[in-house]
């Protein structure tokens, strides 16, 4: 056995683990068939795998660095594959960003709301390209964007009125990521009562993209639509050098 041959069959055993769990979380939480969107994330891990996770089915891929997710987009561009930006965005990077990205996760503030929908105009004026798909990053700890980012609950409402109104931007949802040390289940049960809120001005801002390895049971039962999963796929980081 190859080594490719041998990593494809690795992947393709993580892979069906993780998507076994779901179906199973989503059957608990009686949502059926409505199984929330699987996000690869493959930060730190090379193109190579990327490539090889798309034999096998996987076609929405998630990065958090630009310089990263710019580089594997472009030489992957064959693959005709959905790129998430997941990480922290800094509002110089919303060109470089408007060039590949099918959303953006992590909308915290209406500069960057600002630099993404210039962004996304000039891309349109060049490329035709779609409108972006944004999340709002909401911050579930007890000191907004202290650990893990993102706006406070009650910056929401301006943020999704700002993303509604912005051309080549649509308001998809939230997002959160539970915070270290506490509940998920009681994190994401904070984040659905954020989404329903939003959901009452802005009906069609249904997605909830919550979830990573540790914590997806909890995000599927309290409605995650997308679901953030890196190492229980992909494993380890690669070792660097």
């Amino acid at each position: 056995m190859t080594e490719d041959t041998a990593r494809v069959a690795e992947l393709a055993e993580r892979l069906a683990a993780v998507r076994r769990r779901i179906e199973s979380a989503a059957a608990e939480a009686g949502r059926g068939n409505d199984l929330p969107t699987l996000i690869v994330v493959t930060k730190f891990h090379p193109a190579a795998d990327i490539r090889r996770l798309a034999a096998l089915g996987v076609r929405d891929v998630g990065e958090n660095r630009d310089q990263e997710a710019s580089t594997k987009a472009a030489e992957l561009a064959d693959l005709g594959l959905h790129w998430h930006f997941v990480g922290q965005l800094q509002s110089k990077k919303a060109k470089s960003v408007a060039r590949y990205a099918h959303a953006v996760h992590s909308i915290d503030r209406p500069a960057l709301v600002d630099g993404l929908e210039r962004a996304i105009a000039a891309e349109q004026d060049r490329t035709g390209r779609g409108a972006l798909q944004c999340f709002i990053q909401v911050s579930l700890d007890d000191d907004a964007g202290a650990h893990r980012g993102g706006a406070a609950p009650a910056e929401v409402p301006l943020l999704a009125d700002r993303l509604a109104a912005a051309g080549g931007l649509e308001l998809a949802g939230v997002m959160a990521v539970a915070p270290l040390g506490a509940s998920p289940e009681a994190a994401f049960e904070k984040l659905a009562a954020v989404s329903a809120s939003l959901v009452a001005v802005h009906p069609t801002a249904s997605a909830i993209s919550a979830g990573m390895s540790q914590d997806l049971e909890a995000a599927i039962r309290f409605g995650a639509t997308h679901l953030r999963i890196g190492s229980d796929i992909l494993g380890s980081r690669p070792a660097v050098g």
